[in-house]
């Protein structure tokens, strides 16, 4: 029994930012309602797949029931509406004013249901320059600063983050939203709507360090002048490394670990300050003597001092590391027709109502003649909107 048991959520997203978040939430118990155009939402076509289902796609949606439906028929809509009637919560990530020209303004669906939670998710929000613009995660990061942020530390090159980090940050601060607002509700009994753009999530998620230089007008700094510090990659004789002192407890253990006991008193890196000023001398040095090391040999000796320190793991090795064994960060079940299924396992651990991958990504409108049955459709009605191509199964 998930936290979000009974909490039945109707999800009109498609790609990544939308389908995220409702699978945290299904993940954490609550019934997901997938609403696919007859064609099936865009993410089932992109890349390889496992039985017409693409990793992607089954990661996104996950435990989620499929009904696919026509909503430019007024059928359709009322099949919808009939959904929104009885949801507790409603997302959606089409563009500023999509769902209106639908046919599903905001004040349409409050009056319907006055208690939803209606979650609007866009790139950019609902004004500005780029409010109409489609959007896919690399603008985003180009307009967050994420590609100077990443930018090459020689050249000065902006480079992209390689995974869509956009998407899913929008994802889970719409989770994180959607709880807020369900706990609202709770206590008050009132519903309310969210509207959350990816740009403003992306700037909330870097502004702590990435930003530190814009925080105080009165002393302005560039930012970049200080971001090369976390580029702690590190070269043994064997395989790369991480490793990082920020105390002066760490500091100490690093040398110590590297039998360089000479450089915790150097004038350059014997506070922290110093160390940050002098960053760059001391990564190369740093750098210099990881590499007399066999890499396991010196992970020991900076876990014995105390140093946070890790192996650069390749993701071919993930499945095997000893720490993501021993925690079962991975879960795997086996999935007729698919096999067996490997998931990142729901990563927050709630002693009471613990989170469980409710089932597979659903094939489209796998759902779709239970729903309508939940809905009140007749057997008629439903062999009629089978027939008519209102709805696929």
């Amino acid at each position: 029994m998930g936290a979000l048991n009974n909490v039945k959520v109707v999800d009109l997203t498609s790609m990544v930012s939308g389908p995220v978040a409702a699978g945290m939430l299904a993940d954490q118990g609550a019934t997901v309602i997938k609403v696919e155009p007859l064609r099936g939402e865009q993410m089932r076509f992109l890349g390889p797949s496992q039985i017409g289902t693409p990793p992607t796609f089954y990661s996104c949606n996950r435990g989620k029931q499929s009904i696919a439906v026509d909503l430019k028929a007024e059928a359709g809509k009322e099949i919808l509406w009939r959904l929104i009637k009885e949801a507790d919560v409603l997302i959606q990530n089409f563009r500023p004013g999509a769902m209106a020209r639908m046919g599903f303004s905001d004040e349409d669906i409050r009056a319907a249901n006055d208690k939803i939670i209606y979650v609007s998710i866009s790139g950019f929000g609902d004004s500005g320059p780029y409010a109409d613009q489609r959007v896919y995660d690399p603008v985003i990061q180009a307009l967050s600063g994420a590609t100077d942020i990443q930018s090459d530390r020689q050249t000065g090159k902006p480079t992209m983050f390689r995974v869509i980090v956009a998407d899913k940050v929008a994802s889970l601060t719409a989770a994180q939203a959607i709880s807020s607002a369900l706990y609202h509700r709770e206590r008050t009994g009132e519903g309310q709507d969210i509207k959350l753009s990816m740009l403003d999530a992306m700037l909330s998620f870097f502004w702590p360090e990435a930003m530190g230089g814009l925080t105080f007008a009165d002393n302005e700094w560039d930012p970049s002048s200080v971001a090369a510090s976390m580029d702690l990659v590190f070269e043994a004789q064997d395989g790369y490394i991480t490793a990082g002192a920020i105390s002066d407890k760490e500091w100490a253990g690093m040398c110590r670990a590297l039998d360089r006991e000479d450089l915790i008193e150097d004038e350059r890196f014997a506070t922290a300050r110093g160390r940050g000023i002098n960053g760059d001398e001391r990564k190369r040095i740093t750098g210099e003597e990881i590499a007399k090391w066999p890499r396991d040999e010196i992970l020991g000796r900076m876990r014995e001092h105390e140093v946070p320190s890790a192996p650069l793991l390749k993701r071919m090795e993930l499945m095997y590391n000893d720490q993501i064994l021993a925690s079962e960060s991975i879960s795997r079940v086996e999935h007729e027709g698919f096999g067996e299924v490997r998931q990142a396992a729901p990563a927050a651990r709630f002693s009471k109502t613990p989170s469980e991958i409710q089932g597979p990504a659903p094939t489209l409108g796998q759902q779709t003649d239970g729903i309508l049955t939940s809905l009140g459709y007749s057997e008629a009605e439903r062999v009629q909107l089978l027939d008519q191509g209102i709805v696929k199964q």
